[in-house]
């Protein structure tokens, strides 16, 4: 059941950082175009860095279910097969460890509570806490930052259901490759 829905949580991460991506192509191209014209829209270079920085966690976030992570295997490839699991364990549960910190990071972060506690006043809130990411504008677009890095907040829901998923699933029935 919950390899399932890790598998449909992967599966949406992927097709939201295939959009993303094409997106940073069709933004670059633009760029280009008006650049070439001499009429630069400068907000291009900022959307298009901040939908790179989504695909690239999103992407991150799905490659832990699909098993397409980055991996030194120098010292577990010598192993023998019963040792290999055990360490391969381990991994699974620094990586669910990783993941549930970086919930609590992103929980401290965007300090619900306290904005809550503030009424979702923001001027009240940073008053209170010297916390600013609810004001700070990106620089072009004009934004809160705040919606540009919520996606630290689906990159460490996504890693933690896929690290849970991980450890209840013995790696043999993990599927592997990609989305397809």
């Amino acid at each position: 059941m919950l390899m399932r829905l890790s598998a449909g949580w992967a599966r949406l991460e992927i097709a939201a950082a295939a959009v993303l991506a094409v997106s940073v192509t069709g933004l670059i191209l633009l760029n280009v175009v008006t650049r070439s014209m001499g009429a630069a829209l400068y907000w291009v270079d900022e959307l298009a860095i901040y939908a790179m920085a989504w695909m690239t966690f999103l992407g991150a976030s799905a490659a832990l279910h699909f098993g397409n992570s980055v991996a030194i295997t120098v010292l577990t490839d010598p192993l023998p097969a019963p040792a290999r699991r055990v360490a391969a364990r381990i991994v699974d549960v620094l990586v669910l460890v990783f993941a549930l910190f970086m919930l609590w990071f992103c929980w401290r972060w965007y300090a619900p509570l306290e904005l809550a506690r503030a009424g979702f006043d923001v001027m009240a809130f940073q008053g209170a806490t010297f916390n600013f990411i609810y004001a700070e504008p990106t620089t072009t677009l004009g934004i809160p930052k705040a919606w540009v890095w919520s996606v630290m907040w689906l990159f460490a829901g996504g890693a933690t259901l896929h690290g849970f998923a991980n450890l209840l699933t013995p790696h043999e029935s993990r599927p592997t490759g990609s989305a397809a």
